[in-house]
C-alpha cells in the first residue's frame, strides 16, 4: 500500500483476515492473520486516488464494535451489508471507506428496479 499511496490511479481493496471482537475463523484459516489495525486503518487515512469519485479504498470486515469504533476515530464511512459466511449462514458485515454515499445511491437504484418489476 504504501509504494502506491499516492497514485491517483490506484483503487485498494481490503480484505483483511476477520479476527476483531475475538473471531476465530481468521486465525484458523490464515497464517498470516495478525493485523495491527489502527496502523491500518491510519494507512487508509493517507491513501490518494480517485475511486467513484471521493473515495480511494473500500475495507471489508467483521461487524465488530472495535472495528466500528477505528472507522469512526479515523473518520470513514460505514455500511452494513449481508452476505453468507463459508457455512452459508446469513451475516453482516462492514463495509469501510472515505465516502460511500454511492451505495446509498446504488440501493435506491435497485429498489426502484424491484418497484418497477412489482
Amino acid at each position: 500500500m504504501r509504494d502506491f499511496s499516492n497514485r491517483s490511479d490506484v483503487v485498494f481493496f481490503i480484505d483483511p483476515p476477520y479476527t476483531a471482537g475475538g473471531k476465530k475463523a481468521g486465525r484458523r484459516l490464515y497464517k498470516y492473520c495478525d493485523i495491527d489495525r489502527e496502523e491500518l486503518f491510519a494507512a487508509c487515512g493517507k491513501l490518494r486516488g480517485d475511486f467513484l469519485i471521493t473515495g480511494d479504498f473500500l475495507i471489508t470486515y467483521d461487524n465488530a464494535d472495535e472495528v466500528k469504533d477505528l472507522a469512526i476515530s479515523h473518520g470513514f464511512s460505514m455500511r452494513l451489508v449481508s452476505m453468507k459466511n463459508t457455512h452459508h449462514a446469513k451475516m453482516q458485515e462492514l463495509v469501510i471507506g472515505k465516502d460511500l454515499s454511492w451505495m446509498d445511491q446504488l440501493q435506491a437504484l435497485i429498489n426502484q428496479k424491484i418497484e418497477f418489476k412489482s
